[in-house]
């Protein structure tokens, strides 16, 4: 039983010193974490470090950075960025390529064509309606100027007539004369008014280019 238990004894103190020797996961664990976190740390040193001195560049060359700005802006746009395309690596293709290139290409301008014609169309009819309407207005415009012009005609005859009434009433004597006359001002002033503003409407309509 000694010598046994003197065996597992070395045993056991060797398994014992080597637990103490390896390290647990928990701490290999936090040991990767404070290696990534200083990786981490350094790239993000480094990153900002990089853009200060690109600020910095473009701070002390503003022309050549406008310039930078101003090629990555056209190689973004999809005509600038296909014609390079076409003068430098559009050159390797083969001849088969280029002619699909150039179908594809010319159905996009056919589908742009047909677009622009069926957009011209509908502005035409859109116009051809306005003139129609235009036309139509112009028509009626012309025939209630003529309407205005018979009206006035009219009312400038009464006017005259009430006008002659007025100096016949001043010739006659008496309170009843004097009592018509007061009753005919009016009407000839509202009638002299009426007449003003249908001619200052026919001025109007001939200001439209519209003959009355």
């Amino acid at each position: 039983m000694d010598s046994r238990s003197d065996s597992t004894g070395p045993a056991v103190g060797s398994a014992q010193s080597s637990q103490q020797r390896s390290p647990r996961p928990l701490e290999k664990f936090q040991d990767l974490m404070l290696r990534v976190r200083s990786h981490w740390q350094a790239y993000e040193d480094a990153l900002v470090h990089n853009a200060k001195d690109e600020l910095l560049v473009a701070y002390d060359h503003p022309l050549e950075a406008c310039g930078v700005v101003v090629v990555a802006g056209i190689l973004l746009l999809r005509g600038p960025r296909r014609f390079l395309y076409r003068k430098t690596l559009g050159r390797f293709k083969t001849e088969e390529e280029r002619l699909t290139d150039a179908e594809s290409f010319l159905r996009e301008i056919n589908e742009s064509v047909t677009k622009l014609k069926k957009e011209s169309k509908n502005l035409l009819t859109k116009v051809s309606y306005g003139e129609e309407d235009l036309h139509r207005g112009r028509t009626k415009i012309r025939a209630a100027g003529h309407e205005i012009q018979r009206l006035n005609k009219s009312i400038y005859k009464i006017e005259s007539e009430a006008a002659d009434l007025m100096e016949e009433l001043r010739t006659i004597p008496g309170r009843t004369a004097l009592e018509l006359r007061a009753e005919v001002a009016p009407m000839t002033s509202s009638l002299k008014n009426q007449r003003l503003e249908l001619n200052e409407r026919v001025t109007k309509i001939s200001e439209l280019g519209i003959r009355v």
